[in-house]
Order: C-alpha cells, then structure tokens, then sequence
C-alpha cells in the first residue's frame, strides 16, 4: 500500500501541507493510519479536554474511541446545553463510558473558580477567586487555601464516582491563571498543576470569525512537537463555528501521519513521578445531588 503521505506532499515547509492533505485524503489516510498503529507510543502528545458546555462531547467520545487515543479530561461541574451541568446525572453514562475507556481524569474545580490574585493580610494565605459555575457564579469571592482544596477536591470525587476511576492527583486552574502561592497551596493537598504547552493551545475557544478552523488546523498540525500537552474543550459557549467537529480527527490522523502517538498525563515525564507517588485519597460516600450550575451572562 502507498503510504498516505507520499500521496500528497508538504507543499512549502515541514508541514505545511498536510492540513489541506488531511481534509482531502479523507478515509484514505484514515485507513491508512489504522494499519499503521504502532505497538508502542515513543514519540508522544498529551491531549487534554477541559469540561466545557459538552454539546461537542458525544462526538468526541466517538472520534477517540474511533482512533484509539487515550487523552486526559479536567472536569468542573459547568453549565451545559442539556442536562444538569457536565457533572450532573444527565453525562453520567458519558463519563462512565470513558472510564471503562481508560482515558484518565483529574480536577478542573468543582466551581470552575478562576483565580483572580493572591490578597495579603495577617492569617491564612487567601485568594481572590471568581468562579464561572455554581451558586456563586460571576461573584468575586475570597477563599482560603483549604476552601480551593475543598472546590478541587470536590470536582475529584466526583469524577471517581461518576467514572469508577480514581482521578489523577492533578488538575487545571481554568484559564491556567495561578501564582506561586496558590500552586503551593494546591501541592499541599494533594493536587500538581498542569499548563499546556504553546503549541499545545487548540485555539477552540478564539472567536472563529477571526480564526477559522482551516487556520487553526493549519497551525496546530505544523506546531506542535513530541512531548507537547495540547488543551481543547468539550463544547465553547462563544465559538460561533466549533471546532471538534472540523478540526479533531484530521488533528489526530495528522500528527499519526507525522509520527506522532497519544498517551495520557499519567506517563507524562514531568507528571508521572507525582501520580505515582501521590496517589488521591478520597472519601466514597453516596453521590451528592447535583444541581445546575448557574451561568453568569
């Protein structure tokens, strides 16, 4: 069989073609990279989902599952377009689904808080937190650092209840916004932070009218190099034109036809010394009731 490559070279450099190949080749190069699998991931990325609105989520499931890619989700309990937020009852046989997948899990907060700043004063080390989910959504709050292990915490348990899987003892400040203190804070209970790397940003939640999935694809697919953590979401509320359905499986069926394999945070060299050495310890009690989150306008 030609490889599917051969079919259809880089037209000016190292990749630059191989989006416009990928859109075209279609099944072909899908096949093509099936037959191809290899036996062991030596040349990695990390692709990761943050929870989102999960109107995309059933047809990413289906893109993973199709592919064989493990990729690790960071979940919060977010208001979505059906159902009871992305943690609620409605997804519950979406996530359960991905845990007998193997995909691994870790928290994203349980409230989506974004940090705002560290606020200095005598006491307990406190932050301004403005969560985007939950009762208190669009509230600038002050939390401790026990109350943000509580939220982290919160969306781990969860997670383990939802998925039978034991979460990772990582998670993702939404945004990625931190400081020092609340990553030293966080490490304290339990929980290691992970970023995503430049090339690694997905672009899904730019405004598709400046920034078209053509483009995005374009660029991920000559960016992103071994090692990366990629970051994407399950569903953007603003996005106009989403981007799972044109850009994730020609993203995936690309970056196999350059060489490249999938694995979750749990091998990830900067990661996996942590998780094996922090294991979560989390209560298993009956599910909580889950409501709604609230969305601020």
């Amino acid at each position: 069989m030609r490889r599917a490559t051969e079919a259809c070279p880089y037209q000016s450099g190292p990749f630059a073609g191989l989006a416009l190949c990928v859109l075209a080749m279609g099944p072909a190069l899908v096949l093509a990279q099936t037959l191809t699998e290899p036996a062991a991931c030596s040349r990695p990325v990390y692709l990761t989902f943050d929870t989102g609105h999960m109107g995309t989520a059933p047809l990413i499931a289906q893109v993973l599952q199709r592919h064989k890619v493990p990729v690790t989700f960071f979940a919060a309990h977010e208001k979505t377009q059906q159902g009871d937020g992305s943690l609620g009852e409605h997804w519950a046989d979406w996530w359960r689904a991905r845990g007998a997948e193997g995909h691994a899990f870790a928290s994203h907060t349980w409230d989506h808080a974004h940090w705002r700043a560290d606020l200095d004063g005598p006491g307990d080390v406190r932050f301004r937190i403005r969560p985007s989910a939950g009762q208190q959504a669009g509230q600038n709050l002050q939390w401790s650092a026990p109350q943000y292990c509580d939220n982290l915490r919160q969306a781990a348990n969860r997670l383990q209840a939802l998925t039978g899987q034991t979460p990772l003892p990582l998670f993702r400040a939404p945004g990625g916004k931190t400081s020092a203190r609340l990553l030293q804070a966080a490490r304290q209970c339990g929980y290691a932070h992970v970023g995503w790397a430049d090339a690694g940003f997905l672009g899904d939640e730019l405004p598709s009218e400046r920034y078209s999935n053509a483009h995005l694809l374009h660029k991920a697919l000559q960016n992103i190099r071994p090692g990366d953590i990629l970051m994407a979401h399950l569903g953007i509320w603003s996005r106009q034109d989403p981007w799972a359905p044109a850009v994730l499986e020609p993203l995936i069926v690309g970056l196999k036809a350059r060489g490249l394999c999938f694995a979750t945070l749990r091998e990830h060299p900067q990661y996996r010394d942590w998780v094996r050495q922090h294991p979560l310890q989390l209560a298993q009690p009956n599910p909580p009731h889950v409501t709604q989150p609230a969305l601020r306008p």
